[in-house]
C-alpha cells in the first residue's frame, strides 16, 4: 500500500508540473507586473510643486494687480501667478460664462424677447446695448454686443430666455462653474453687476476661459472688433467696439498703445468694488496663454493698467517658455515580445496613443529626458492592433505627461502551446491511469498468493 501511496503522489505531481508550466507559458510574456516598469528603473510618484507653477523668478514681472494668473493653453501649466485663489469681483467678466452658456443651450437664430425687468433693473452707468423692452434679437446678435460691447441689458435678456429667471440662470453658472472645475465662485447675476456674494479667482476665471476658448463659436464671438444690432421697430441700427483694447490694431489716425498683436480673445469687466478687470487669450506660434488680471488699478497717466500688465506677462510666457513636442501619435516607443504568440506576430511594437506636448524654458533641452514605461500585467495573446497596453510618461519641471501606449497590431495565440499543453495532459493522465491498472493487477496477484 505505501508503493501504491508513493505512486499516486508521484503521479498528482506530474500533473501538477504540467499545469503549472501551462500556466507559466500562458502568463509571462514580458508582461510586468504592478509595480513594475518596463525599461527603466521605477521611479516615486512626485509629489505636487508647492508653488504649483514654472516660475523663472528672476525674469518675472512685478505688475500692481492684486490678483493674476498666466496658464498655457495646452499643458494647463500655470507659469505666472499672483494671489491665484484668492477671493475677487470678477464684474464683467462674468460675461464669459454667460456666453458659453447661451451657447450650449441654444442656437444662433433663436430670438429672446427682451422683458421689462430685463431692461429696467440695471443701475445707471452700466453698459448697455440699448435694447428696448419688447424688443426680439437673435442669440448671435446678443452675444456680439454681450462680449463685445459688455452690454448688461444683453446678458440679462439671454438669462432669462435660457433659465426663465435671473435667479434660476445664476444656478445654472454655478453649476456649470463647478462642473468646469472652479473651487473657490459664486456668480448671483450673469453680467457681473456688484454683489458682495458675487466673487472668483484668478485661478477659476482661466479655468472658465480655457474651456470657453475649445468652443468654436466662442472662441470666434470673443475674437470680435466690433459688431451691431440691427434697426428693429423699436430702435435704429447701433454699431459698437469691443472694449478689449488688445485687440484694436495702431492705425495711423488712431494709435493704439494697448494693441497686442498676439491677442486673439478676450473680456473686459469694470466697477468700483472690482476695479479694472481682464480675461484674455493670446498665441503666438505654436503657445497660447490665458491671462487673467484681476483688481487692476490705473496707470499714472490715469489710464487703467491692466492691459499694459496683461502684456507684461504674456510677453514674459513668449519670451521665456515654449511647447516642444516629445512624442507623436503612432510612435514607436519599444518593442516587446509575446511568448504565447504565433512566431509571426510575437514581435510587437508599442506605440504612442496621442501627441505628446510638455512646456519648458527656452534654454531647457528636452532630447535626453527618458520616460517611464509601465506595461498592464499578464500581456498575452490574443491582443488587438491599437489595444492599451500600457502607460508612457514623462517628467518634466515636476509636471506628468502621460498617454497610453497601444499594440501596433494583432498578435494571435500560438497554436502549438496549446497543443504542448493538452498533449502532456493527456500523457499524464494516460501515466496515471496506467499505474493504477498495474498497481491494482499487482494486489490482486498477493491476495490469490495468501490464499494458496
Amino acid at each position: 500500500m505505501k508503493l501504491l501511496q508513493k505512486l499516486l503522489l508521484l503521479s498528482i505531481m506530474i500533473i501538477n508540473c504540467i499545469t503549472t508550466i501551462s500556466i507559466a507559458v500562458e502568463s509571462t510574456d514580458n508582461a510586468g507586473v504592478d509595480t513594475t516598469v518596463y525599461g527603466y528603473e521605477p521611479t516615486p510618484t512626485p509629489q505636487a510643486p508647492s508653488s504649483e507653477y514654472i516660475s523663472l523668478k528672476d525674469n518675472a514681472p512685478e505688475i500692481s494687480s492684486p490678483a493674476a494668473i498666466l496658464v498655457d493653453n495646452y499643458t494647463n501649466t500655470i507659469i505666472y501667478g499672483k494671489n491665484i485663489d484668492q477671493k475677487m469681483y470678477p464684474a464683467s467678466t462674468t460675461k464669459i460664462l454667460t456666453a458659453i452658456l447661451a451657447i450650449e443651450n441654444t442656437q444662433p437664430n433663436d430670438k429672446a424677447t427682451a422683458s421689462y425687468d430685463a431692461i429696467m433693473s440695471l443701475p445707471s452707468g452700466y453698459s448697455i446695448g440699448d435694447i428696448k423692452v419688447g424688443e426680439s434679437l437673435t442669440i448671435q446678435q446678443l452675444l456680439e454686443v454681450l462680449l463685445v460691447h459688455s452690454a448688461n441689458d444683453a446678458a440679462n435678456v439671454l438669462a432669462e430666455h435660457i433659465g426663465g429667471s435671473i435667479e434660476s440662470f445664476a444656478s445654472m453658472m454655478n453649476t456649470k462653474a463647478a462642473e468646469i472645475g472652479c473651487k473657490n465662485s459664486h456668480f448671483v447675476n450673469p453680467s457681473g453687476k456688484h454683489d458682495d456674494n458675487h466673487y472668483t479667482t484668478a485661478r477659476d476665471m482661466a479655468l472658465i476661459m480655457q474651456y470657453c476658448m475649445k468652443n468654436s463659436a466662442f472662441r470666434y464671438l470673443s475674437s470680435l472688433r466690433s459688431c451691431s444690432l440691427p434697426a428693429t421697430d423699436f430702435a435704429p441700427k447701433r454699431d459698437f467696439s469691443t472694449t478689449v483694447e488688445l485687440l484694436i490694431p495702431d492705425t495711423a489716425q488712431t494709435p493704439n498703445k494697448y494693441y497686442y498683436p498676439y491677442a486673439i480673445a478676450g473680456k473686459t469687466g469694470f466697477t468700483t468694488e472690482a476695479q479694472n478687470c481682464l480675461v484674455s487669450v493670446a498665441k503666438k506660434d505654436n503657445v497660447e496663454f490665458t491671462s487673467v488680471i484681476l483688481g487692476s488699478g490705473k496707470n499714472p497717466d490715469g489710464s487703467s493698467a491692466r492691459f499694459n500688465e496683461t502684456k507684461q506677462i504674456y510677453d514674459y510666457g513668449f519670451d521665456n517658455f515654449k511647447i516642444d513636442n516629445i512624442g507623436n501619435a503612432g510612435d514607436v516607443i519599444d518593442s516587446i515580445e509575446i511568448s504565447n504568440a504565433s512566431p509571426e506576430t510575437k514581435n510587437l511594437d508599442l506605440i504612442l496613443k496621442e501627441d505628446i506636448k510638455a512646456l519648458s524654458s527656452k534654454n531647457q533641452d528636452l532630447k535626453n529626458i527618458k520616460p517611464t514605461i509601465t506595461l498592464n500585467k499578464n500581456l498575452k495573446a490574443p491582443i488587438a492592433e491599437n489595444q492599451i497596453m500600457g502607460t508612457i510618461e514623462y517628467k518634466i519641471n515636476d509636471i506628468s505627461y502621460k498617454t497610453d501606449i497601444l499594440a501596433s497590431h494583432n498578435v494571435e495565440k500560438s497554436k502549438y502551446t496549446d497543443l504542448f499543453i493538452k498533449v502532456g495532459i493527456i500523457v499524464a493522465v494516460a501515466f496515471v491511469i496506467i499505474i493504477i491498472i498495474l498497481l491494482l493487477k499487482g494486489s490482486s496477484n498477493k491476495g490469490i498468493y495468501k490464499i494458496k
